[in-house]
C-alpha cells in the first residue's frame, strides 16, 4: 500500500497502447484508487483521445486537383472514416454519397501506431467555398460555437424540411432507450468515460451505436456511417444521446434531417431554440418512467 505523500517520488505513468476496440482504449499503470479506508496502486483502462486531422482533396480554381485541411479534432480513434464524412455532412460541405470518391487514412503513422489524418477524395464539378472554410475549425472534446449566427447559418445550409415530418414514438418505447444505449456502449463499460449516439426506429430498436470522448464526434460517426450506406436524411428515425443536449448535436441532427432527438441529460437553452425553429422534437432527462419534451410533443404517443 502506498501513501498519498510517497505519490510525488513515483514515475511518471507509462502510457500501453493496446489494439482492441480499434485502438480506443489505453492501459494506465500505476493509477491511484483512493477509498475512505485506503490508497492503492493498481492499473486503469482509459479512453484513448488523440488528434484527427480531417484533409480534403478537390478541385482548384485552375481545374487541377488540390489538397486542404479543414479540421483538426480531439477524437477516439476507431471510424475515424466515419467520423471525417459525418463532420462534412453536417457542415454543409459533402450532400451526398456520391459527392465523396474515397475517405482513408493517409501518412505515416504516430510514434503509438495510429495514423491521425484522414483524406476525403470529393468528386469533380463539388463545389466548397474555400473561404468559409478559413473559420477556425479546431475543435475539442467539448466545444461548439453557438449564438444566432449559427442558427441563421443552420437555416442556410439546411436542405430537409423536418416541420412535416409524421414521426412518432410511443413513450413506452422511449423509456427503454437509456438503457438499449448503455447495453451498447462497448468502450464505456471498459473505460467509463465515452459519449454515444445511436440511431432507432418507431419501435425503440437501434440500429446503430457509435462511441466517442467528444459528444459531437460519436454523432458525426454515426451520420458518416449512414452516408456510407446512402442511408440518410434520417427521414423515419430518431436520435439517442448519452448526454446532454447541445445546440451543436442539434444542429447536426438538423443537417441529417433528423425528426426527434432524445437526450439522457438536459437540453441548452440554444438547443430547445434550434429544435422549436426547425421542427424537431426535443427530450431531455430522459429516464424509462419520465422525460421533458421542449418541442414538438406531438409526435410523442401516451
Amino acid at each position: 500500500m502506498v501513501g498519498l505523500t510517497d505519490l510525488s517520488r513515483r514515475p511518471s505513468l507509462k502510457r500501453v497502447e493496446i489494439s482492441r476496440v480499434d485502438g480506443s482504449v489505453e492501459i494506465k499503470d500505476d493509477a491511484v484508487v483512493v477509498t475512505e479506508a485506503s490508497v492503492v496502486v493498481t492499473d486503469d483502462v482509459v479512453a484513448t483521445e488523440e488528434p484527427l486531422e480531417i484533409r480534403l482533396e478537390l478541385d482548384g480554381a485552375d481545374g487541377k486537383r488540390m489538397e486542404r485541411s479543414i479540421s483538426i479534432t480531439m477524437r477516439t480513434p476507431g471510424n475515424d472514416e466515419e467520423l471525417a464524412l459525418g463532420f462534412l455532412f453536417s457542415e454543409g460541405i459533402v450532400r451526398r454519397s456520391e459527392d465523396v470518391l474515397i475517405a482513408r487514412p493517409c501518412g505515416p503513422p504516430a510514434p503509438n501506431g495510429l495514423i491521425n489524418v484522414v483524406r476525403v477524395e470529393l468528386a469533380s464539378g463539388v463545389e466548397v467555398e474555400l473561404d468559409r472554410l478559413q473559420r477556425n475549425f479546431y475543435t475539442s472534446s467539448s466545444c461548439g460555437v453557438c449564438g444566432k449566427a449559427s442558427l441563421d447559418a443552420v437555416a442556410v445550409q439546411g436542405r430537409f424540411d423536418i416541420t412535416t415530418n409524421d414521426f412518432s414514438i410511443n413513450q413506452d418505447i422511449l423509456g427503454g432507450l437509456p438503457d438499449a444505449l448503455r447495453t451498447d456502449q462497448v468502450v464505456f463499460d471498459q473505460t467509463g468515460g465515452l459519449h454515444a449516439s445511436g440511431l432507432f426506429n418507431a419501435e425503440g430498436e437501434l440500429l446503430a451505436v457509435r462511441e466517442d470522448v467528444g459528444r459531437h464526434n460519436a454523432l458525426d460517426k454515426l451520420i458518416g456511417s449512414r452516408l456510407q450506406s446512402n442511408d440518410l436524411p434520417f427521414v423515419n428515425f430518431g436520435i439517442a444521446l448519452s448526454g446532454r443536449a447541445s445546440f451543436e448535436l442539434l444542429q447536426k441532427a438538423m443537417m441529417a434531417g433528423c425528426p426527434l432527438v432524445a437526450a439522457v441529460g438536459a437540453p441548452s437553452s440554444l438547443a430547445v431554440e434550434l429544435a422549436e425553429e426547425f421542427g424537431i422534437t426535443l427530450i431531455g432527462f430522459l429516464k424509462r418512467d419520465r422525460f421533458n419534451v421542449y418541442s414538438r410533443p406531438d409526435r410523442v404517443r401516451v
